[in-house]
């Protein structure tokens, strides 16, 4: 039997003290999350938060930004904070998740292109079978070398074909909620 648990990645308010934070994708993030991280919590499904820690700046302990989004009310069955990219190898979360008995990743968070899916490649190629909830990750718009501008709209397209039956099945809140209610 599967058991799943979701990774809400990086939802800290480091961000918001970032030059490129912006908030037009916010409402739209902030509802298909809230209602992933409830739909979850109806079914039993532990939710662990990662944050993103650095020495210095928004990220380091010290700022006071290492701390959820205002928008997030739920209790955590874990937290971890991560150095680098992924949330699983330097963080212990990799080792809780296998004493827990949790072979299934939900992903969802902040970056789409950067610690998600970066999250979701490592997590695919150490064993876990990972459903990426693309409409539960925020970004922001990137310039290219070449003074081309990605929408975020964009960036969340190309990170689903990349990681598409490769790495992880894609899908929206809807759909993960139905895919956990059928495994039950």
């Amino acid at each position: 039997m599967t058991k799943s648990a979701l990774l809400n990645i990086d939802v800290q308010r480091s961000f918001e003290h970032r030059p490129f934070w912006q908030e037009d994708d916010l409402p739209a993030f902030q509802h298909a999350l809230s209602r992933l991280i409830d739909g979850c919590q109806t079914r039993n499904i532990p939710i662990v938060d990662v944050f993103h820690v650095n020495p210095e700046g928004v990220f380091s302990l010290e700022s006071g930004w290492v701390t959820p989004m205002t928008f997030l009310s739920h209790t955590p069955q874990k937290t971890v904070h991560k150095h680098v990219h992924n949330a699983l190898l330097e963080s212990g979360l990799d080792t809780w998740l296998r004493e827990e008995g949790i072979t299934h990743l939900i992903i969802a968070g902040l970056r789409t292109e950067q610690c998600c899916e970066t999250t979701t490649r490592v997590a695919s190629d150490i064993g876990y079978k990972v459903t990426f909830v693309t409409e539960a990750t925020m970004t922001f718009p990137m310039a290219h070398a070449d003074g081309g501008i990605f929408s975020t709209t964009a960036i969340k397209r190309h990170t689903e074909l990349v990681l598409a039956d490769r790495f992880a099945t894609i899908t929206d809140v809807d759909g993960v909620l139905a895919e956990l209610d059928q495994a039950v």
